[in-house]
């Protein structure tokens, strides 16, 4: 079964695509479309990292089944304690692989899932900073638990990844998680840990 280390056409691409992605133009982002319904569930996610907290708002509009499926591995604590394994300066951050729990399994990180995949909900959602997607391999309906938080505007996924949200706090959290030290391959220099992923009403987030 082919893992979904993040993406094939990440991996490929990411060498040449890294310089240019972060300054990409936005391509089907409407200003209103981006942030629009951002809340309509009621619920964010507090992502609380060993690097400082960041709050992602969803979009069920365009994606009820991926909303559905991070709240429920949510809120079942399965993101508890794993890592963003996979760091690229000006294009993404990768986590929610359950091997990276067990330090001695650094060598699978980024082939692990919950056990089952979900279809895929490709919308009109553009990815720029802040927009957080699933991870996927070739097989467009291979996503799992891994998802991604861009830090430039990869706008090149489009169409190609479920973006479900976006964040609404913690740009500087992104900021630093993007811009640590890394070694091949993509990996941070120090571990950025998850701590928790929490599901809680909108309007408890000051």
């Amino acid at each position: 079964m082919k893992a979904p280390n993040l993406i094939f056409a990440l991996s490929v691409i990411a060498s040449i695509a890294l310089v240019s992605c972060g300054k990409a133009a936005p391509t089907n982002n409407p200003a209103g479309n981006q942030t629009a319904n951002t809340n309509s569930t009621g619920e964010v996610a507090v992502i609380n990292t060993t690097e400082g907290t960041m709050v992602v708002a969803f979009w069920p509009d365009v994606a009820p089944n991926t909303v559905a499926n991070f709240k429920k591995l949510a809120n079942q604590g399965f993101y508890d304690g794993t890592c963003f394994h996979r760091v690229i300066k000006n294009f993404m951050i990768q986590g929610g692989d359950p091997l990276t729990k067990d330090p001695s399994k650094e060598a699978q990180w980024g082939t692990g899932d919950p056990g089952y995949k979900i279809k895929a909900e490709f919308n009109d959602r553009s990815h720029t900073r802040g927009v957080i997607s699933m991870a996927r391999s070739q097989d467009p309906d291979s996503a799992g638990s891994q998802f991604f938080i861009c830090h430039g505007s990869p706008t090149f996924l489009d169409h190609q990844y479920t973006a479900f949200g976006k964040l609404i706090k913690g740009d500087d959290v992104l900021e630093k998680i993007a811009t640590t030290p890394t070694h091949p391959p993509d990996r941070p220099d120090k571990r950025v840990g998850v701590i928790s992923i929490k599901i809680v009403p909108a309007d408890s987030v000051k």
